[in-house]
């Protein structure tokens, strides 16, 4: 029997709606959100706009701050350095957990996903290549088949995202993305491991070119 597909409530549409705003760039970094222009822009009430804001809080996504309002998160260079010194650990250990628990299933989702970036260059297509770069790396991350790392990873990844769609659209720099992404996809192919974990770090660590480097200087 298919089970039913439950429809999505009102509380989990805004949030949504609200996520896609940060994550694209839409909203600047630290800018204030008004709960009532929210709901106006939305045609809802405010009650759903308000336990949509209380989830992103959550997701460290926004910030509440009492007699202040409701604002899009924001990192000082010194927070960035350490959110990306946090991921360049967990990515580089999931890279380790997936090729040893089947190097064949994360070198063809790789494959895949570049094949797909592939296309989003050729139609310039900067929104897709970017949102397809996050996906890269979450498959890495998704094929260690470790729930817990999984778990942990999911508290700084729609952060990356929102930051990547700020800092990373610069032709160069998404040159340089693309060309990595491809190298680490053929490394694992390969069961390079070495070469791999070089090629990640060299890709998405602040203290090896990265364009996060710029970022994160205090």
């Amino acid at each position: 029997m298919k089970a039913l597909t439950r429809p999505k409530s009102l509380t989990e549409i805004v949030a949504q709606t609200l996520r896609d705003w940060v994550i694209s760039g839409d909203m600047d970094l630290g800018s204030h959100l008004s709960e009532a222009r929210i709901a106006e822009d939305l045609q809802v009430s405010r009650t759903p706009v308000r336990e949509a804001i209380n989830r992103l809080e959550m997701e460290g996504l926004l910030t509440v701050e009492a007699q202040r309002g409701t604002f899009v998160f924001s990192l000082e260079p010194a927070e960035l350095a350490k959110l990306c010194d946090a991921r360049l650990c967990l990515e580089s250990g999931a890279l380790t957990f997936a090729l040893q628990t089947g190097a064949d299933r994360l070198a063809k989702r790789l494959a895949d996903c570049v094949a797909q970036m592939t296309l989003a260059r050729e139609a310039d297509d900067v929104p897709r290549y970017l949102k397809l770069d996050s996906e890269f790396h979450e498959i890495i991350v998704d094929c260690s088949d470790n729930r817990f790392m999984k778990d942990a990873y999911q508290t700084i990844a729609q952060k990356m995202a929102a930051l990547r769609n700020r800092l990373g659209r610069h032709p160069d720099h998404m040159a340089k993305s693309y060309r990595e992404h491809q190298e680490i996809c053929s490394a694992v192919a390969a069961e390079d491991e070495p070469l791999a974990q070089s090629i990640l770090r060299a890709h998405i660590g602040r203290k090896e070119g990265s364009y996060w480097n710029l970022a994160t200087e205090g």
